[in-house]
Order: C-alpha cells, then sequence, then structure tokens
C-alpha cells in the first residue's frame, strides 16, 4: 500500500496564507464599516433621527434641577444631547455604550459617596494623626513616557470608553465619534436658529403699542 505523506512545509504556507486572506478580509469589512458610519452621520435622515431624540431628551431635562445632585443649566443640557447622540448610535461603537452606561455608574457612585462620607468623618474625628501626601505612581509614569504615547493617552480619554484600548481601536473610534459630533453641532445650531426665528416672528407679528391719542390745549 502507498503511504500518503504531508509535508509540514506546505501545510504552514497554506496556513499563514489563509490567515493573512482572513485579516486582508477583516480589515476591508472594517473599513467599509467604519466608511458607512461616516456616511451615516453625513445624510440629513441621520440627522433627523437625532433632532427628534434631542427633542425628546430635552423635554425632560429639568434647567433647576429636582435635587441638589441632579446636573443643572448646561451641564444637564449637554448631558441630554450626548444621551440623544448615543442613542441615535445605537450602541454599534464603544463610545456610545460608555455613555449610555456612564449614567448608570454616576447613580451608584453618589449612593456610595453618600454612604462613605459618613464612615470618613467618623474616622476624621476619631484618629488626628497627619498623612503625608502620597505620590501617584501614574503620574511619575506618565511624564516618563515619549510624546507619541502621550498624545495617544490623551486621545484616548477625550473618546468615551476607549481610555485603555490600544492605539487602532482608539482612532476608530475616535473618527466615528467626531464625525457624531460634527452631526451634532448641525443639528443643534439648526434648532437654534429654528427656535430664534420662531421667537422672532412671534414678536413681529404682535401689534404695536398704541400712543393715546393726543388732545387740543384747554383754553384758559
Amino acid at each position: 500500500m502507498a503511504s500518503v505523506t504531508t509535508n509540514p512545509v506546505t501545510n504552514t504556507n497554506s496556513d499563514r496564507s489563509k490567515r493573512k486572506k482572513k485579516k486582508k478580509s477583516m480589515i476591508k469589512e472594517n473599513q467599509q464599516s467604519q466608511n458607512q458610519n461616516h456616511a451615516r452621520w453625513k445624510s440629513e435622515a441621520q440627522q433627523q433621527i437625532y433632532s427628534s431624540k434631542l427633542l425628546q431628551a430635552l423635554s425632560q431635562v429639568s434647567l433647576n434641577g429636582p435635587s441638589p445632585s441632579a446636573p443643572r443649566g448646561g451641564r444637564a443640557v449637554r448631558e441630554a444631547a450626548d444621551r440623544a447622540l448615543a442613542v441615535a448610535a445605537k450602541g454599534r461603537t464603544r463610545w456610545s455604550r460608555a455613555i449610555l452606561t456612564n449614567r448608570l455608574k454616576l447613580k451608584f457612585r453618589k449612593q456610595k459617596r453618600q454612604r462613605g462620607s459618613a464612615a470618613a468623618v467618623a474616622a476624621v474625628t476619631g484618629s488626628s494623626r497627619s498623612k503625608k501626601p502620597r505620590v501617584s505612581v501614574l503620574k511619575l509614569k506618565s511624564k516618563s513616557l515619549p510624546a507619541v504615547q502621550r498624545k495617544v493617552k490623551v486621545l484616548g480619554r477625550l473618546v468615551p470608553g476607549c481610555r485603555k484600548q490600544p492605539l487602532p481601536v482608539i482612532l476608530e473610534e475616535a473618527t466615528d465619534y467626531i464625525a457624531a459630533l460634527e452631526m451634532q453641532v448641525r443639528a443643534m445650531s439648526a434648532l437654534a436658529e429654528l427656535l430664534s426665528g420662531s421667537g422672532a416672528s412671534s414678536s413681529s407679528s404682535a401689534p404695536p403699542p398704541q400712543s393715546p391719542p393726543l388732545q387740543p390745549p384747554t383754553s384758559q
């Protein structure tokens, strides 16, 4: 019987070629999805969808704040606009998921702070020892990093959910996040122009104040 022998060199070469083809196909799919996302943020339909979600979010914002811990004024409007943007992204990106989950994390942190504040006050009153200022190890490491790595770290902090991500993920998320922010600016400026135009038209349609009629001088 003839024995079938396999060459390990040819097998490794075929495996490498398959991996390269698979990697190239994944890169093409990622590029196509990125291009679709960028085109989606530039479309008028997506801007209208975001504008409707923004109006719904702003209608639920109370500028005075029901509680002292709630954000007030411009901060509340900004958070509502970011949440509407993340909802419009449908959680497909890392930054949109980070914005949506950040609200829940803030609630848990506030509860922990309220619980820990009472324990901290009791601990401070019980022990009056002076503590030495601690130097953060992360600050020392950040000073010794090269300039490129420092810039990548700063970019990862600016994009939500990308603080500890590698450079390719940060760049992919940053490009989509910037396109979404540009669409947000267009939608909010159009909404501001619409509101200012409606206010000006209502003021112009109001009748002008009438002056009292002139009376003839009385003869003495």
